[in-house]
């Protein structure tokens, strides 16, 4: 066997470690109880520590370098190249600071969901203390080795290219047009008529039927695929074992719901990745920003418009009664409401980057250490007030409502907004490829749009960098202009 075939065969191993890792982690946010967190963690830095150890060891590295000899075809070209990339991450980590921060991390996620829970920040501190410690080390470490500032290979890590100054390159035009789009758009609202609120209570039964009617219609696998209830909604498991999860709230369908369209962008993604390449670092989605720009296409790009609300609202009174609020133009006055509310999960399309902005602000000065953790607390009030507007009541509203930090994930953040920005850019263009994809919507037919995310995104996997994949499928590089033209057209006008 040549050297690029080995290799082959040693990541399809991590690969499969990897998928046993993520099946671990939705047990875990789904059904394991609380007594199970310690073994878990265990097992997870376990896992973590063996695909840590085949990626590390000599004989990767000497394969790697036979590899780059031997002549490879593109997609194989592609392959070693994303071979390289991981190696040259994983080796700049030694393996006991790898089980350190897993290790620190499952703590720190399971101390997070009873503080959350209770508002007690002070209760998290010092775990999230050790986490953000442990981060700090391995940025460091992965920075030195790769060339880059540490913050930079945080980023590297969940979107592979990309660079503090290409963020601020983007999020700039947003941090100037934001507060006047905000104030336009609050304004535009209240000059029209308050839409009328529809009566519940939603009984979780009722939104989980209609739930799993709209992922059926989407395109969702349910052969290979589940929907479950977490505390955090998320989209989890293998290509070939997706798992979604969202939670209920019986006096508000629409966040439950919206959730799962939202996850169910991700699992296609994940489903439709090329099979010829499963289980290959080149047949993986490529990166956060493209992964979250596939659920931000389907929740906010498609499934907020007008023509897919026309679909929905028969469904919705199927399934909940009849009730005035569910006419077309009333449930998309709701569905596009601007709120300054204090929760990312919940926000809405206007107020949603700003929420990211916030936590761009500061994740950068908690791991420089210029913010003090003591006072993260008062520093998310403070940046909430200036982006949001809206200062939160307690920390479980502030710095307690999202996983991220407190499980390790340091430079995810700005992945969020980028991938609505791509998200517009890629439904226009396809819009302008098949001119025909509103009016399915209308029928509550996503095949055509699903056709195009196939062959322009999801076939790729991770063929191309991330720019380059969003250039070749929309003829231009990535332009917050789109982004926030969409923004104005739908909300101002």
């Amino acid at each position: 066997m040549s050297a690029y075939q080995l290799l082959q065969q040693r990541f399809k191993r991590i690969g499969t470690l990897a998928g046993a890792q993520s099946m671990l982690h939705w047990d875990m946010a789904t059904m394991m109880p609380s007594g199970g967190s310690g073994a878990r963690a265990e097992q997870l830095a376990t896992l973590e520590v063996l695909q840590h150890e085949l990626l590390t060891a000599p004989e990767t590295g000497d394969l790697l370098e036979q590899a780059q000899q031997e002549p490879l075809d593109h997609w194989q070209a592609a392959n070693l190249r994303e071979m390289l990339r991981s190696h040259r991450s994983a080796t700049a980590v030694p393996p006991e600071l790898v089980e350190a921060l897993t290790k620190a991390c499952r703590r720190c996620e399971m101390l997070w969901r009873e503080a959350r829970k209770n508002d007690d920040f002070a209760a998290v501190r010092p775990a999230l203390a050790e986490v953000i410690a442990r981060v700090r080390e391995s940025a460091a470490a992965r920075g030195a080795a790769l060339g880059l500032t540490p913050y930079d290979a945080l980023l590297e890590q969940y979107q592979p290219g990309l660079r503090a100054a290409r963020v601020e390159s983007l999020f700039a035009p947003l941090r100037t047009a934001l507060p006047e789009l905000i104030e336009g758009a609050l304004a535009a609202q209240a000059a029209r008529p308050t839409p009328l609120v529809p009566q519940g209570p939603f009984p979780q039964a009722a939104q989980e039927a209609l739930a799993r009617n709209l992922m059926e219609r989407l395109g969702f696998p349910f052969d290979q695929g589940r929907l479950d209830t977490s505390l955090h909604p998320f989209s989890g498991g293998t290509p070939d074992d997706l798992r979604i999860t969202t939670r209920w709230d019986e006096a508000d369908y629409s966040s439950a719901i919206m959730g799962v369209l939202h996850e169910t962008g991700h699992a296609l993604y994940e489903a439709g990745l090329p099979r010829d390449w499963r289980l290959q670092p080149v047949g993986e989605a490529r990166g956060m920003a493209v992964h979250e720009s596939q659920s931000l296409l389907v929740e906010m790009q498609a499934c907020r418009s007008r023509a897919f609300l026309a679909y929905l609202a028969p469904l919705l009174a199927q399934h909940f009664g009849a009730d005035p609020a569910w006419k077309p133009e009333n449930l998309y006055r709701l569905a596009t409401r601007v709120e300054r509310g204090f929760i990312r999960v919940d926000a809405d399309e206007v107020t949603y980057p700003a929420h990211v902005l916030l936590r761009y602000e500061l994740e950068p000065a908690l791991l420089s250490g210029d913010l003090p953790l003591a006072d993260l607390p008062g520093a998310w009030r403070e940046q909430a007030r200036a982006l949001v507007g809206a200062v939160p009541p307690g920390d479980g509203f502030g710095c307690l409502q999202d996983i991220h930090w407190y499980d390790g994930a340091f430079g995810y953040f700005p992945t969020y907004t980028l991938g609505a920005m791509t998200a517009a850019q890629l439904y226009r263009a396809a819009v302008e490829s098949d001119a025909a994809i509103p009016d399915a919507l209308e029928q509550g037919d996503f095949t055509p749009l699903l056709a195009w995310m196939r062959r322009e995104i999801h076939a790729r996997a991770s063929l191309l960098e991330w720019e380059e994949l969003v250039e070749t499928a929309t003829g231009r590089p990535l332009d917050p202009e789109i982004y926030l033209d969409h923004l104005r057209q739908r909300y101002l006008g």
